[in-house]
């Protein structure tokens, strides 16, 4: 099986420091990988490069075997940390966020058509959001906004799903609801890549995981991470860390 996304040897030094040293990472078609790590570990700058935000150094990202510099951008879709933040008056409504999804698919000053607005009915249906179709954006819950949010990266059917820490700016009541839509999400063969600093969410939901900081210090699936014992999870974030399972609602210390 080829994988759908690949990073290979990547180097990244800003001016005053290193950030990322041979980072190698491969995603396959319906894996969830988690990729975790401290503060200044380097999981955005990875993230700005897989996204284009930054110019690769050294090494190379693909996407279904093609360097991404030659992928349309629609083969990825990305939901950033900031999605449901900041939407306050924002005049949109459900449907028209997600049917903007499709922009990229346009020539320019092309109208969209009958077959997108059904295709935006179909994914509000599979997210469970088409009673919130004509709200506005601003009027929405946290929990509520990501899920269109992740409707309008899902619409022009990419290849690969990227959330940037999604559980921000949900409350806590709703976020085992938003963990079981991406597991349901992954059941239905969508692959993900998720960064968070929620170690305990790869207990309940990825497939994979990548513990990052600076270099790659771990990548293995969730039973080979959860061998890992608090000792060797401590040595990659530098400070005693707690296992967290929300299964159970524990509480997490980082």
């Amino acid at each position: 099986m080829e994988p759908v996304f690949e990073v290979k040897h990547i180097d990244y030094r800003y001016p005053d420091k290193k950030a990322l040293q041979d980072i190698n990472l491969k995603i396959y078609p319906g894996d969830f990988l988690a990729i975790v790590g401290p503060n200044g570990s380097g999981k955005s700058t990875l993230l700005k490069l897989i996204l284009g935000i930054l110019q690769l150094q050294s090494g190379e990202i693909l996407v279904n075997g093609e360097p991404l510099n030659q992928q349309k951008s629609e083969r990825i879709g990305y939901v950033s940390q900031k999605a449901n933040s900041g939407n306050t008056g924002f005049p949109a409504s459900v449907r028209e966020v997600i049917l903007s999804g499709l922009i990229q698919e346009k020539k320019l000053f092309q109208r969209f058509k009958k077959q997108d607005r059904e295709r935006v009915n179909q994914m509000m249906e599979r997210l469970n959001i088409e009673h919130l179709a004509d709200k506005n954006i601003s009027q929405l819950s946290g929990g509520q906004q990501q899920r269109v949010f992740i409707a309008r990266a899902l619409i022009s059917n990419p290849s690969i799903l990227i959330l940037d820490e999604p559980t921000v700016g949900i409350d806590a009541k709703h976020v085992a609801d938003f963990y079981q839509l991406l597991s349901r999400l992954k059941s239905e063969g969508i692959t993900i890549l998720m960064v968070t600093h929620d170690i305990g969410v790869v207990a309940d939901t990825a497939t994979n995981v990548a513990c990052l900081n600076q270099h790659l210090h771990f990548h293995g699936t969730i039973q080979q991470f959860k061998s890992l014992d608090e000792v060797e999870i401590s040595k990659i974030y530098g400070h005693p860390v707690q296992f967290v399972d929300h299964s159970h609602e524990r509480e997490c210390c980082l």
